[in-house]
């Protein structure tokens, strides 16, 4: 349901006796929830440690390139659109979304690959030239996607999931919807070749899953994908961050950046404001936090306010992997190369098994390889590309020295990279830079340098997550990957959706 737009025009009252909302974080969650909160009355300040808009979506810019640090993909536009929308705009106005065909290629170990198509009919092509036995094996799982979808998706995304009647009320679909399996057991009740399985059910990792433990329900991402598209906003995802912070400034509302939040301040048991780094204390109504939500409750609620979510309960949690990210410019064009590209290693289970289970750092690994320049040329300097390469590795529960490890990891992918997709990469390398586990730590906050937060496992999923609004303080709020739905840019759209039924309205 859309929230009625409040248009600057609308408020007649001065801004200072306007309820006054605080945003830590201006990742996508929390920026989506500062265009919320404005259109409904308040008056918004969000703070964020980075010098700019984006939290995991920020940018890079190095020697004439651009690089988007992290998501790289939009799925479902319409939370976009509604955010422009509530600001009487149209997000045409500012961004220009481009449908990508195919949406990726798998290239598996042998160098057979496989891409994925929005038209069914190229699809169930691609299928039949690996297995024409799995075809109709393939229709029945997209068929399963597609109802996974109309409960996961469409009946719980933007429902608020703060009491255990909530809970209660969603188990009949997900008892239909098998929930408790996973999604590579799931699409592998159906297709029958390896790897149409492998291609068909590695997009847990997108949301920070292992296939092999992430309830089927997601299997609604493969559905989502064909019902909306895969789309890249020019410019690259940092231009949508940029463009959303524009909308907070243009509701005359404001963004802080390079400035700490140390703590959330509490008085009677209710979020009464934030204590910056600096001392400086800053009073509101309602705080939202868009910071990982097991930070959010280790380090900023103070632990005498907290009961549930205590550093026992945090630590007993499981946390998604991380990620190795390499982004590198060339001095020439790989034209050959599409826009999005995944690896596959020569093994799909034990890989996963050793990031997620083993926690160790395998010697062979898959790759995400994302080359935005191929739809894009303002991200690179004429006759150039943009690479960003990224591999799925343990969080920090595992035993790995990364201010060692790092470079050597970035040499084998850069080797295996040369030796496949990308001829003589090391002669035509002229940008670089790495980030690993310890940068989602130390620059995001993230708990354990887990780069989506809580693992989407069956018992961390909606009642089981970190609630939108806190069982802890009144008047908080959680938005973000740590949260109900979940990772990936529609669950941290869906999040700040929330809030629209939970949080009270500034302006009647």
């Amino acid at each position: 349901m859309m929230t009625h737009a409040v248009l600057p025009s609308d408020l007649t009252d001065a801004p200072a006796r306007r309820p006054h909302a605080v945003v830590i974080g201006a990742g996508f969650g929390g920026l989506a929830a500062a265009v919320r909160l404005g259109a409904r009355g308040y008056r918004v300040t969000v703070f964020d440690r980075l010098d700019g808009p984006g939290g995991r979506g920020s940018v890079w810019r190095q020697d004439g390139f651009t690089f988007d640090m992290g998501p790289t993909i939009v799925t479902a536009p319409f939370l976009f659109e509604e955010l422009w929308e509530l600001c009487g705009r149209k997000l045409s106005d500012d961004i220009e979304l481009k449908a990508l065909e195919p949406f990726y290629t798998v290239r598996f170990d042998d160098g057979e690959t496989f891409s994925a198509y929005s038209d069914p009919e190229k699809m169930r092509q691609e299928v039949a030239r690996f297995n024409p036995d799995d075809v109709a094996g393939y229709d029945r799982y997209m068929k399963e996607a597609q109802a996974c979808f109309e409960t996961g998706f469409e009946g719980m995304v933007d429902k608020p999931f703060c009491r255990l009647f909530n809970m209660v009320e969603a188990l009949p679909d997900l008892i239909r919807r098998r929930a408790d399996r996973s999604v590579y057991g799931l699409c592998a009740k159906y297709v029958k070749d390896e790897r149409l399985r492998v291609a068909l059910s590695f997009h847990p990792l997108f949301i920070g899953g292992s296939p092999f433990r992430v309830s089927a329900v997601f299997s609604l991402i493969s559905y989502l994908e064909r019902h909306w598209g895969v789309h890249y906003a020019m410019g690259g995802t940092g231009a949508l961050a940029k463009g959303i912070a524009g909308l907070i400034e243009g509701q005359g509302n404001v963004v802080r950046y390079n400035t700490d939040v140390a703590e959330i301040v509490v008085e009677d048991g209710k979020a009464a404001g934030v204590k910056l780094a600096d001392g400086e204390i800053v009073a509101a109504d309602v705080v939202v936090s868009n910071a990982d939500a097991a930070w959010t409750y280790s380090k900023l609620v103070p632990p005498n306010h907290r009961t549930r979510w205590t550093d026992a309960k945090l630590d007993r949690m499981a946390y998604s992997m991380s990620l190795f990210i390499w982004y590198f410019g060339t001095d020439r064009k790989y034209d050959d190369v599409g826009h999005h590209t995944i690896l596959m290693g020569p093994r799909y289970r034990g890989l996963i098994k050793d990031i997620f289970k083993n926690k160790v750092l395998a010697d062979d690994f898959s790759l995400y390889l994302h080359r935005p320049s191929a739809t894009d040329p303002s991200v690179a300097p004429d006759g150039c590309d943009a690479f960003y390469v990224l591999s799925p590795v343990p969080n920090l529960d595992a035993d790995i020295d990364w201010t060692t490890t790092a470079e050597v990891l970035r040499k084998r992918i850069a080797d295996k990279l040369e030796a496949t997709v990308l001829p003589d990469l090391s002669r035509h390398i002229v940008s670089s830079k790495m980030i690993t586990p310890l940068d989602f730590r130390d620059r995001l906050l993230s708990v354990k340098g887990a780069a989506f937060g809580m693992e989407p496992t069956l018992f961390q999923i909606a009642w089981f997550r970190p609630h939108n609004v806190s069982e802890e303080l009144e008047n908080l709020y959680i938005v973000g990957a740590g949260t109900h739905p979940g990772a990936g840019l529609p669950g941290v759209l869906a999040s700040a959706r929330i809030l629209d039924k939970l949080v009270p309205n500034a302006v009647a």
